[in-house]
């Protein structure tokens, strides 16, 4: 029988994406790689070369990127999978000095297309990932995207 008073990774979320680590405390962050070579960013920890410039590993740096970039840009989505709660807004967000993710960009002021500013200040945040689990119970953490207030 497992102790309760004893925490195991496994009690900890999981990651949904390969570019969100989770620290002991269950804690979820960003990180990402970038070419010394050519300075290309990459939401990715575990690449063996560079897309842009043919770089080997040995010229990939790991790092954490910044949590607030630009709204790149966005599409309303109206119809989606049987248990896929809609609209939402699907965005493609450039973070302040790479790289680029895609996300779902949540407190918007409604869904239409004024509603969603191409070039405005967002920040990732973190949340559970639509109350998905693991086989074993775990719960799943993913990264959204927010407005930054004014």
């Amino acid at each position: 029988m497992r102790d309760p008073f004893m925490t195991s990774i496994t009690d900890l979320p999981r990651p949904a994406f390969p570019f969100i680590t989770i620290d002991d405390r269950g804690r979820p962050d960003l990180v990402a790689q970038r070419c010394t070579a050519c300075g290309s960013t990459y939401a990715d920890s575990q690449r063996v070369a560079c897309a842009r410039c043919g770089a080997r590993e040995a010229a990939l740096e790991t790092f954490t990127p910044a949590h607030e970039g630009t709204l790149h840009s966005a599409v309303i989505v109206r119809r989606g999978f049987p248990g896929v709660e809609v609209p939402f807004v699907s965005a493609v967000v450039d973070l302040d000095g790479g790289p680029t993710l895609k996300g779902t960009l949540r407190g918007t002021r409604g869904f239409e297309p004024e509603d969603v500013a191409t070039g405005q200040r967002v920040r990732v945040c973190f949340d559970d990932a639509l109350g998905r689990k693991d086989k074993e119970g775990n719960s799943y953490v993913a990264h959204y995207f927010e407005p930054v207030s004014a």
